[in-house]
């Protein structure tokens, strides 16, 4: 059986680019282990992520807009496999790993928060340490689900959004495609929700990049595998394009007061229930507990908190601060 797992690895040496990152070349695990007879080391990276328990409730997480009615509108989840599906087709054509990516691009969002950024910057505003998404989705693969993935996962993993950049192209290719993904996808959701119209994009944005969400990613998926080498680029007009497109979304959408005027109340809400949790952490549950023995009631609040959906965010939130009806 362990012939099947080298006989992929031949066939990454055989057949892959010299700018790929092979799986024989990887720095390994925290924990040393052995190795899977039928299942290259990236290829156990992505089975994990898929089977653990924070992936599943990112379906549950908001993207953009907050709790929608509609069942239309992107979630964390949905997000999350439209950037797997991006990084795997530029890896695919560019010759490169494209386990090690689909890896990455899965488990980028693991830590996130739920509503969002909204979220994310409450527990960043309370929380001593400071609050990332993408340290949290480290963390979570780390210390909560002890997933135990390889250094070269970990690391495209804490490096998809800012600071430094990954080690591998793979982990640089995710990055991209988390961009082309949210604002493409943030353009189609946010067209549904009556906030903008296809006719409000910017006319030198859609010169460049087309008409449509289709048009648009295939010309920046098309410029960077037309102009990606040993980093990761677009074509100059397309970058620029896209960047004017970027500054839109943020001006019309993302701060705009129509889908985000219940953000403060979801902001408030978040960072009540970090103000209960790290002062009574006897109520956290057990794994929280042993967490915030270890490393601080803060620690383990914020742990808590972050892996909620927006539901059950709001579910405790009513259990703790809501009053119940009488039952007698």
């Amino acid at each position: 059986m362990s012939d099947i797992r080298l006989r992929t690895l031949e066939i990454e040496e055989k057949t892959l680019s010299d700018y790929a990152f092979l799986c024989k070349n990887t720095k390994g695990r925290l924990t040393e282990e052995g190795e899977c007879p039928v299942r290259t080391a990236f290829q156990r990276d992505r089975d994990r992520i898929i089977h653990c328990a924070a992936f599943r409730r990112l379906k549950h997480k908001t993207q953009v807009f907050l709790s929608p009615d509609s069942d239309h509108y992107r979630t964390r989840l949905t997000h999350t496999l439209e950037v797997s599906q991006i990084a795997r087709t530029i890896a695919s054509a560019l010759g490169l790993n494209e386990t090690l990516t689909e890896a990455i691009a899965l488990g980028h969002d693991l830590g996130h928060t739920p509503f969002g950024h909204a979220g994310e910057r409450a527990l960043n505003a309370v929380f001593p340490e400071g609050f990332k998404h993408y340290e949290q989705s480290l963390r979570v693969a780390d210390k909560i689900e002890k997933l135990n993935l390889t250094y070269e996962v970990r690391n495209g993993i804490v490096c998809h959004t800012r600071g430094e950049e990954a080690e591998t192209l793979e982990g640089r290719i995710v990055k991209l495609a988390d961009r082309i993904a949210y604002i493409n996808h943030d353009i189609d959701d946010a067209i549904r929700g009556g906030v903008i119209s296809e006719g409000n994009l910017p006319a030198e944005a859609k010169r460049f990049l087309g008409d449509t969400k289709s048009q648009r990613i295939n010309t920046l998926v098309m410029s960077a595998i037309e102009n990606t080498v040993d980093t990761v680029q677009l074509d100059r007009d397309v970058q620029s394009a896209f960047d004017i497109l970027h500054d839109f979304m943020f001006e019309r959408v993302y701060t705009n007061p129509i889908c985000k005027g219940e953000e403060g109340k979801a902001m408030a809400l978040v960072q009540k229930l970090y103000e209960f949790f790290s002062t009574h952490p006897d109520e956290l549950p057990n794994e929280y507990i042993q967490i915030a023995w270890n490393e601080g009631a803060e620690r383990a609040a914020v742990d808590y908190i972050a892996g909620m959906t927006d539901s059950y965010a709001l579910k405790v939130f009513s259990n703790y601060f809501i009053p119940s009806g009488w039952n007698g």
